[in-house]
């Protein structure tokens, strides 16, 4: 069995963002998997991002962040209080939106339906820079 891993280095902005990874993914597995059946992991190591597997492009990144608005308001009700006003909510978010995902890899290739696309979801506007550690063990 083959284990590798790289470290994808984004620049989100000072936005709320749903970025979809799924090209970078694909490149990964391209030489990491070279035709293979496996598992991809995905790994956001931030204590305010999470992954989520979505529709992206029709409305549905928009409708997540919308959905977490209203779930995770970003006002002053939150007991961590550190930097913007509101960002205790994107401590709480990756309780609803994880830092891990897992997706089988058949002959080298995402098992994702056919509007299925892997995506950082990141409500910090405080910090722009993310790492996600994607790693195909097959």
């Amino acid at each position: 069995m083959a284990f590798s891993t790289t470290i994808l280095t984004l620049t989100t902005g000072s936005t709320e963002t749903v970025t979809d990874l799924t090209r970078h993914c694909e490149d990964f597995l391209s030489r990491a998997a070279e035709g293979r059946d496996g598992l991809l992991n995905l790994f956001v190591p931030h204590a305010t991002a999470g992954l989520a597997i979505l529709e992206t492009g029709a409305g549905s990144d928009h409708d997540l962040l919308a959905a977490l608005h209203h779930i995770l308001p970003a006002d002053d009700r939150w007991q961590h209080r550190h930097g913007s006003p509101g960002h205790g909510r994107d401590h709480v978010l990756p309780a609803l939106v994880p830092p891990h995902a897992t997706l089988p890899i058949l002959a080298g290739r995402l098992e994702l339906g056919t509007w299925q696309s892997i995506c950082l979801v990141d409500t910090n506007k405080d910090n722009p820079q993310r790492q996600v550690r994607l790693s195909f063990l097959g």
